[in-house]
């Protein structure tokens, strides 16, 4: 297996509430990650042992990625949240998470992934690595661009009127 670990960062020129409402809504994520379908759980997303499941990727050639939360916790007082989840296979496994933080009046995500990926060959990780992060800053400007449009609009990615989440 391959260890690969990568750190993205970016600005939304959305308040911290409505980017974090975003990120846990995981059927929500197959809007913003290139190729990507989400199978989630009915239930509330931040709830601990709560698992989904994407499938990146066209056709075979798809990435299973099975997550179960470990954490996932809103903090009004800071006004900020921060979620973990595990990665339990059956291709990657390890760890991921992101925090969503005040920055001005927008907010920042910085998202972790510390992974090992199966059968892939260990002298590959560095290549993997950078194109784990190339797509999660994809991801990030597909979000920070659906976000602007819902904001222009009035209304969060999911349709809702803001501030009712």
């Amino acid at each position: 297996m391959a260890k690969i670990r990568f750190d993205v960062r970016h600005r939304f020129d959305q308040p911290v509430r409505v980017v974090w409402d975003e990120l846990v809504d995981w059927e929500g994520h197959a809007d913003w990650i290139p190729a990507t379908k989400m199978e989630v759980e009915p239930g509330d997303p931040t709830e601990v042992g709560r698992e989904f499941t994407a499938r990146s990727g066209f056709g075979p050639v798809a990435l299973v990625d099975t997550m179960r939360v470990v954490s996932c916790d809103w903090d009004d007082a800071a006004g900020s949240g921060d979620c973990r989840v595990e990665k339990i296979g059956p291709v990657l496994f390890g760890h991921a998470g992101f925090t969503v933080t005040p920055d001005g009046d927008g907010s920042v995500v910085d998202w972790v992934e510390d992974i090992e990926m199966k059968r892939l060959p260990k002298f590959l990780a560095p290549v993997a690595g950078k194109l784990g992060a190339l797509g999660f800053k994809q991801g990030m400007r597909g979000l920070a661009k659906q976000l602007s449009h819902a904001t222009e609009a009035g209304q969060t990615a999911a349709g809702e009127e803001q501030g009712q989440r």
